[in-house]
């Protein structure tokens, strides 16, 4: 199994906790970013790396071709043990393949510095484990999803 993250390009994103905003950007990245018990800090590494430089917004010429960096954007994650949801018995999602909390909250804290130390600012968060409420306007609408297995 694999981390997985979702991406989505946004104009603004927030999230609310018990009717308090914890977390809010205007233009940047929302992050919807799931962990396994397999994830390494290599991947960790690399899905931060990939997710800063990502091209996705548009340059002059209306060419997606500028990162989240280029654009000064800024950067919402939110934990998201949904993603690995599988559907195929019945019609209950099992979530075995997600990591239990013990290993996902470790591994949560460590992909927001790292995304920290690429972007070279703070990062916006929800709390992992809460009533979480997310709001955003997708731009675009631009979703892209990375599994950290697919580098080769």
């Amino acid at each position: 199994y694999l981390m997985r993250i979702v991406v989505q390009r946004v104009t603004q994103a927030s999230v609310t906790i018990e009717n308090q905003v914890k977390g809010e950007i205007g233009l940047g990245l929302l992050l919807l970013a799931g962990f396994t018990n397999d994830d390494t800090e290599e991947d960790l590494k690399w899905i931060a790396s990939k997710v800063v430089q990502l091209r996705i917004f548009s340059d002059a010429d209306d060419k997606m071709n500028l990162s989240v960096q280029d654009v000064q954007g800024d950067l919402l994650v939110i934990s998201q043990f949904t993603l690995y949801a599988l559907t195929k018995k019945g019609n209950r999602p099992s979530y075995i393949q997600a990591a239990p909390p013990a290993v996902a909250i470790p591994l949560y804290e460590r992909f927001v510095a790292l995304l920290e130390e690429a972007l070279g600012k703070k990062v916006q968060t929800g709390e992992f484990g809460a009533d979480m409420k997310v709001a955003l306007l997708n731009d675009g609408p631009v979703t892209i999803t990375i599994d950290s297995k697919n580098r080769e």
